[in-house]
């Protein structure tokens, strides 16, 4: 459809034209209604829309009418076939076309696919690289931080303040005493250490070797007498077990004298006791000659460094202590239970107990348990006054004040109040035993069965002093050996007057009431006042002196010996280490691997790294004993050895760090402190820098002990690790050992025992040792964070898994193990525990034998022993951290701790526990130790102590 063009042309003028013709419309539309307007309007939009369209629409019909031809065209000639067969050729031409497409298709998603992967590998690529980045650069620091740490030792090590010191020269070569003039009576008995003593004999560095003379071969008595064959047997026997006997005697400090209990030849033996001698006798009832003292190889003219042990066994009347002095004895020192007032040469002479226990061994089924606090009486008493006066002469005032004191106690014993008494001032039956004695004291009466079935019901044993010029007597020690033994608090009424065993060292107003007799009208008043808490400890300490000094012949002679060494301010012999034995005999050596691929480890700087450090050793020699010989001797229980560290050694002031004392320690920021950042760079803390080791029990599981060894690879302030390996069979030789980046000892156990766990292994160069399982997985903050809180608490055991004793309320007099979930606890598992090496000495040399016995009995328990052992020494209880409760395992064999009876043996070892102890020392705590920031908001710019800690 074709449109005709019309032009029209305007005339010259024609704007003017157009001018008018506007006013004139607007004229029109002033006079014209608005309706016709609006109409008007509306018209001529419609009728150019509709010519708009009609334009349009021929335009594109005559675009495709051309198209539709020639589309039809060219299917005409498509169609246009010869024949049939030119249709299917055709057609198979097409599907094979299609076919080519759908192969190109397919190939062209697979290509899609792959190439997608590879980006998503590159991607975790990309990832990885990152994260390897942000590990390498973590490294890095450590690194950095470690060479200025090791800057820091270097400069330490070349400025250090304490310079090793070589050993002092002798002042004289070693010999055997020179000649010396006999001293008089007068001057004797005025001996004190430094009138009477050479100290030039014994250096400070002799290790103070004893010198025994041969009771077989240098008999000090006279041919009438012989010393007791039970004494020379067993204190030969004893002195042989003791590390400062010599037998050379030029080196000698001390040399000993064994002078009694010496027996008459003739003496008659009456219902298992030894008769006492007539008055005729008393001037020497011992037998010793001072002629035979003066033959004595190195007595040396005087006597000095010579002891006389003067033991009272079964005669314990106080005539054969006191007959020792009637002898010129020179300088010597004597060692006895009885002496007067006259005789005892404080500070020089020694006062012990008698010998009333067995050779050796444990002692705890002796002693009676420390509870019920209270027991069925108050006070007991039983004791007869009997003397032999051979002057004729009555002391009556001592006489009257003896009986007013009877009377008094008779008159509290049946007075009017609640509390029980058992006072007996005559014996009955009367004893057959005639008792001489020249002075006034009170005997026994009974046998030691029968008296000690009393003490074992007595909360206070009365003991009546002797005579005021009497400083002590045998029947004193006997009934003090036999209170503590027996749990009963001693009262020495006369204790004003008394002097105790061992007093130059031994605080005995802790386990003893020492009173004078005028207090005998305040006594019961006094006792009712003391409370539970008083009478426990005064019970545990007293039993803590009878076991340790008092309860066999090995302890008294161990007791006497450190006495007077520690009198000299000679240290004592280093405790012994177990030699560690490789499992890799000298023809096979372990297969290693490479260090191992952690993952799951936190992405943070815990420490630097560090060569192996040990802990310094043995830096306290001297003066640990002049600092806490005290407490060495009343709280620990062990002055007999040398140890390396205590966990009990004072700390420095902080600003020692900064002024004169700053080696080896490792301040927070050097001293500004800091957040997370500046805590993982160093220890910090109240000591110098240290490293720990680990110790790891394992029994033919080899996979799951690789693994647990793997995972320790990097782990900071780590110094070793010792492999316990407690099976019979040595490792495979194809066994591959990871590279952990330290040294790992794998040592042979003597035998299959638990206890191996816990045993002072001579590879163990550190103070701090984490026990741990070898099926336990712990992380590396949890091991440092662990090992940080350890060292704020190093007499304690600081660990994961916390366990608690529960009372049996069913019996009501027993406890049971319990490790269900707990606001409180009394036990940290040493399955993964930081405890201080000094307890593993404690655990193998010093705790019972019973108690080792009893976890080789169950193969268990040895956990519970040793949480036994630090509660019993510290009284404190243990430190649980973070809030592991348990450990899991996946794939690990079955363990002890599954089995069935695991519990039950549990439940019987704290029992046993306790009878062995005589309480229970497990004490509850009711907190945990987390890492200081925990859970604090703190700014951006900071970072936390630990990140998941």
């Amino acid at each position: 459809m074709a449109f005709n063009n019309t032009v029209v042309y305007h005339p010259v003028g024609a704007g003017a034209g157009s001018v008018g013709t506007t006013s004139l419309l607007w004229k029109w539309m002033k006079h014209t209604k608005i309706s016709r307007i609006i109409f008007f309007v509306s018209f001529v939009l419609i009728s150019v829309a509709l010519i708009t369209h009609l334009y349009v629409v021929n335009v594109e019909s005559e675009e495709s009418g051309s198209n539709v031809y020639k589309s039809r065209s060219q299917l005409e000639a498509f169609m246009d076939f010869s024949s049939l067969e030119d249709l299917k050729l055709r057609i198979d031409e097409m599907l094979r076309i299609k076919g080519t497409v759908s192969v190109e298709l397919r190939e062209l998603e697979s290509r899609r696919q792959k190439l997608q992967f590879d980006i998503s590998s590159y991607n975790q690529k990309i990832d990885e690289l990152k994260q390897e980045m942000s590990r390498q650069q973590t490294e890095l620091d450590r690194l950095k931080i470690s060479v200025e740490q090791a800057q820091v030792a270097q400069q330490e090590a070349v400025l250090r303040n304490t310079p090793e010191l070589a050993l002092p020269k002798p002042l004289f070569p070693a010999q055997t005493p020179m000649k010396n003039t006999p001293v008089s009576s007068g001057e004797s008995s005025e001996c004190r250490m430094s009138t009477c003593f050479d100290h030039s004999r014994c250096s400070l560095t002799s290790g103070f070797p004893i010198y025994l003379y041969d009771p077989d071969v240098h008999s000090v008595v006279t041919t009438s007498f012989d010393v007791d064959g039970f004494l020379k047997t067993t204190i030969k026997q004893t002195l042989g077990y003791n590390m400062h006997l010599t037998d050379d005697p030029k080196t000698a400090c001390v040399f000993l004298v064994l002078t009694g209990e010496s027996l008459p030849e003739h003496e008659t033996v009456r219902n298992n006791r030894y008769t006492v001698p007539t008055v005729p006798e008393l001037r020497n009832v011992t037998g010793l000659s001072a002629k035979k003292l003066q033959m004595l190889p190195y007595w040396g003219g005087d006597g000095r460094n010579h002891v006389l042990l003067n033991f009272a066994r079964r005669d314990l009347t106080p005539t054969a202590a006191l007959a020792v002095n009637t002898v010129d004895t020179g300088r010597a020192m004597i060692v006895q239970s009885t002496f007067s007032s006259s005789q005892f040469r404080r500070g020089f002479d020694l006062l012990i107990p008698p010998i009333l226990g067995p050779p050796g061994g444990d002692v705890w089924q002796e002693c009676a348990p420390m509870l019920p606090a209270r027991r069925k009486y108050l006070m007991t008493f039983q004791g007869e006054l009997k003397v032999q006066n051979t002057s004729k002469i009555i002391d009556k005032d001592a006489q009257a004040l003896d009986d007013f004191i009877t009377e008094h106690l008779s008159e509290m014993a049946s007075g009017r109040t609640q509390d029980k008494f058992l006072l007996q001032f005559q014996c009955i039956p009367a004893t057959e035993q005639k008792f001489l004695s020249p002075f006034r004291d009170w005997s026994l009466c009974g046998t030691d069965s029968s008296r000690r079935s009393v003490l074992k019901e007595s909360t206070f044993a009365l003991i009546l002093a002797p005579e005021k010029h009497i400083y002590s007597s045998t029947y004193l020690q006997a009934r003090l050996y036999e209170a503590l033994r027996s749990g009963s608090i001693p009262v020495i009424l006369g204790g004003d007057q008394v002097e105790l065993p061992y007093a130059e060292t031994l605080d005995w107003r802790r386990a003893v009431i020492l009173l004078p007799r005028a207090r005998i009208t305040e006594l019961h008043f006094l006792l009712r006042a003391v409370p539970d808490s008083d009478l426990l400890f005064m019970r545990r300490q007293g039993r803590l002196f009878w076991e340790r000094y008092f309860s066999s012949v090995q302890a008294t002679v161990d007791t006497i010996v450190t006495s007077l060494r520690d009198r000299l301010g000679i240290p004592a012999r280093p405790v012994q280490n177990i030699v560690a034995q490789s499992v890799f005999n000298g023809t096979f050596v372990p297969l290693k691997s490479d260090p191992p691929v952690l993952d799951a480890e936190p992405e943070e700087s815990l420490g630097p790294i560090e060569p192996p450090y040990p802990s310094p050793s043995f830096r306290r020699n001297y003066t640990a004993l002049l600092v806490q010989s005290r407490e060495a001797w009343n709280d620990w229980g062990d002055p007999f050895f040398l140890y390396p560290q205590l966990p009990f050694d004072p700390v420095l002031p902080s600003d020692a760090k900064f002024i004169g004392s700053h080696m080896g320690f490792r301040p927070i920021g050097h001293g500004v402190g800091g957040a997370g950042k500046e805590f993982s760079e160093s220890l910090g803390g109240n000591h110098p820098r240290e490293q720990f080791t680990i110790v790891m029990l394992t029994y033919e599981r080899e996979q799951v002990l690789m693994d647990s060894l793997g995972r320790l690879y990097g782990l900071p302030y780590l110094h070793k690790v010792v492999v316990v390996w407690n099976s019979p069979k040595p490792p495979l030789e194809d066994l591959r050992w990871p590279d952990i980046g330290v040294p790992v000892a794998v040592v042979r156990a003597p035998r299959n025992s638990l206890n191996n766990r816990f045993l002072p292994f001579d590879v163990i160069e550190t103070e701090a040792v984490l026990s741990v399982d070898d099926d336990a997985h712990l992380r590396h903050d949890e091991i440092l964070f662990g090992f940080r809180v350890w060292r704020e608490h190093r007499d304690r055991i600081v660990g994961f898994p916390g366990r608690f004793h529960a009372w049996d309320l069913n019996t009501n007099s027993a406890w049971n193990y319990n490790s269900n979930y707990s606001c409180e606890l009394s036990m940290v598992l040493t399955g993964a525990a930081f405890v201080h090496k000094y307890y593993t000495y404690l655990y193998t040399y010093w705790m019972p034998q019973a108690i080792r016995d009893k976890v080789d009995e169950y193969m268990n328990c040895e956990d519970i022993a040793m949480n036994f052992l630090v509660a019993h020494v510290t009284r404190q209880p243990p430190v649980k951290v973070t809030s592991r409760w348990t450990f899991r395992c996946p794939g690990c064999p079955v363990s002890l701790s599954e089995d069935d009876t695991h519990f039950q043996e549990r439940h019987k070892c704290i029992n046993f526990f306790t009878r062995v102890f005589g309480y229970t020392p497990l004490l509850n705590t009711q907190y945990r130790a987390d890492s200081i920031l925990f859970k604090t908001r703190i700014p951006h710019d900071k970072q936390k102590c630990f990140k998941f800690i």
